[in-house]
């Protein structure tokens, strides 16, 4: 993706007036701006206007699959476990980083809750948001 900021106003406003990029409503239009996208990101030499106007279509995509698609709450616990299985770590990588073996096993088993400190330690170690653990 190109990063210069300066770009053509003239040609911006064509590209607008030719997609008309507005807030998604229908899986029709979803589809249309989709579409529209994934012709823009096989295009090796798009220009600054039209990495501009993907930005603004990424975001329309992402707005309306958030509404439409929504992604169910994870408990902590299943967002520890995820990460843990995703990156092939057992029960003994995490513990120093939970406090104690036996604050691991409770945490892992349901019996205990995560706590604050845990989530920002958790976080740290993982490089995630802390939010994945609160």
């Amino acid at each position: 993706m190109n990063t210069t900021l300066e770009i053509s106003e003239s040609v911006y406003r064509e590209l607008l007036a030719k997609t008309l990029p507005r807030p998604i409503r229908t899986d029709e239009e979803h589809e249309r701006l989709t579409a529209l996208l994934l012709e823009l990101d096989e295009r090796e030499d798009r220009a600054p206007e039209e990495d501009a106007l993907a930005e603004i279509v990424t975001l329309l995509i992402e707005d309306y699959e958030e509404k439409r698609y929504p992604l169910p709450r994870v408990s902590s616990r299943e967002s520890l476990k995820a990460l843990m299985e995703e990156r092939g770590l057992k029960h003994k990588d995490i513990w120093p980083v939970l406090g104690n073996k036996g604050a691991a096993t409770e945490i892992l088993g349901g019996r205990r809750s995560i706590g604050k400190a845990q989530a920002k330690r958790l976080a740290e170690f993982f490089r995630v948001p802390v939010d994945l653990f609160i």
